[in-house]
C-alpha cells in the first residue's frame, strides 16, 4: 500500500513537471514567427492590448499564455511605444524583453536642398506609413533635413518638426550674421538664399552667388535670375522646357528680370549653407555669372567681361550639339 501511494505522488510528481516545462518551454522556446516581423505599439498601449495584437498578427500563440507566462517570468518593466522589429520564430520572452528596452525603428523622409514646398507636401503624402493630411506649407518654411519618424505618425507633426528646425535654424544663423548684408529681416535672408539654392549646384560657389546676387540687390540692379521666371510658372517644379520671352518678359511678384530687388516670397525651402552664404557672403565685386559647364560658372566684374564669357558658353553648347 505504502509502495503505491509512492507511486502514484511520483506519477503526479511527474506530471506536474511536465506540465511546468511545458509552460516554461511556452515562454522561452521559439514561437510561431515564420520570417521577421515589424510590430508596431501605439502610444498607450497595455500589455494585454499588445498581447491582443501580438495573437491577431500570429506572433505569439495565445494572449492570455503570453499574459500568464509574462506576470511569472516578465518582471515589472513598462513596454514601449514605438515600431520594433521581431525576429523569426521569437520566443515569447525575446518579444517582451524587445517590447520593453528594445530599439525602436526609425524611419526617414528626406528632404533635399532646394526642394519646393508643393513637391515636399508630395512627398509626405506619398509616404505610406503617415497618417493624416497636410496642405502645400508655406514656400521656404521648412529646413531640407532628413527626419526620423515612427509608423502612423501624424504627418502634420512630422511638417512642424521641418518648420520648428528652419525657425532654429534661421535664428541661429542670424545671430551670426556679417555686417554690411544686403538682407535686412530674416524672411529676406530666405528670400535670397532660396535664389541662391537654386542658382547653384556647387557648395563651393554659394558664398560667391550670394555675393554677386548682394551686389545686385544694393546697387539696384535686376537680379536677372532664372528660377524666378519660373516659380510662379510650377511653383518651383521643373519646367521641363526652355523658358519663353514671353514669359521673361512677364510682370508678376517673382520675376527678377521685370522688377528690381527681392520677389515677393521665397522660390524654394533653401538649405542651411544657402542660409549661411546669404547672412555671409563672399567679399566679391562681381556682378554677373555664366555657367561653365562643369556644373559651375564663371564669374566677371563687368558686362563686357560676361558677354566673352556668355560666347564662350555659346561656343561649348555649339560644340556638344545643344544649340
Amino acid at each position: 500500500m505504502f509502495r503505491r501511494g509512492r507511486q502514484v505522488l511520483l506519477a503526479i510528481a511527474l506530471v506536474l513537471f511536465a506540465a511546468a516545462a511545458v509552460f516554461t518551454y511556452g515562454w522561452y522556446g521559439p514561437g510561431p514567427l515564420q520570417k521577421e516581423h515589424s510590430f508596431l505599439v501605439p502610444s498607450g498601449s497595455s500589455l494585454r492590448s499588445v498581447a491582443h495584437d501580438l495573437e491577431r498578427e500570429k506572433t505569439i500563440g495565445s494572449a492570455e499564455g503570453f499574459l500568464l507566462r509574462a506576470r511569472i517570468f516578465g518582471g515589472n518593466d513598462p513596454i514601449k511605444a514605438g515600431e520594433f522589429m521581431l525576429p523569426a520564430a521569437a520566443s515569447s520572452s525575446q518579444i517582451l524583453a524587445i517590447l520593453q528596452g528594445g530599439d525602436v525603428i526609425r524611419r526617414f523622409v528626406t528632404i533635399p536642398e532646394g526642394m519646393p514646398s508643393v513637391m515636399v507636401q508630395e512627398r509626405l503624402m506619398a509616404e505610406p506609413l503617415l497618417t493624416g493630411d497636410v496642405p502645400v506649407p508655406e514656400e521656404g518654411s521648412l529646413l531640407p533635413e532628413s527626419y526620423a519618424f515612427e509608423r502612423g505618425e501624424a504627418r502634420a507633426a512630422v511638417l512642424k518638426r521641418m518648420q520648428v528646425a528652419m525657425d532654429r535654424t534661421l535664428a541661429e544663423l542670424w545671430a551670426k550674421r556679417g555686417p554690411d548684408l544686403a538682407v535686412k529681416t530674416p524672411q529676406e535672408a530666405i528670400i535670397l538664399a532660396s535664389i541662391v539654392e537654386k542658382e547653384t549646384g556647387k557648395p563651393s560657389e554659394r558664398r560667391m552667388v550670394a555675393g554677386l546676387y548682394s551686389n545686385r540687390v544694393k546697387q539696384g540692379m535686376l537680379l536677372q535670375a532664372d528660377p524666378t521666371i519660373i516659380y510662379p510658372i510650377t511653383k518651383g517644379k521643373p519646367l521641363g522646357r526652355r523658358i519663353r520671352q514671353s514669359e521673361i518678359q512677364a510682370v508678376n511678384g517673382y520675376n527678377t528680370y521685370t522688377m528690381t530687388g527681392l520677389p515677393k516670397g521665397p522660390i524654394t525651402n533653401p538649405g542651411r549653407q544657402s542660409i549661411a552664404a546669404v547672412l555671409n557672403p563672399a567679399k566679391t565685386s562681381v556682378l554677373y555669372m555664366v555657367a561653365d559647364g562643369t556644373g559651375g560658372h564663371v564669374f566677371s566684374d563687368t558686362l563686357e567681361q560676361h558677354n566673352a564669357n556668355v560666347e564662350k558658353w555659346f561656343a561649348l553648347r555649339r560644340a556638344r550639339g545643344e544649340m
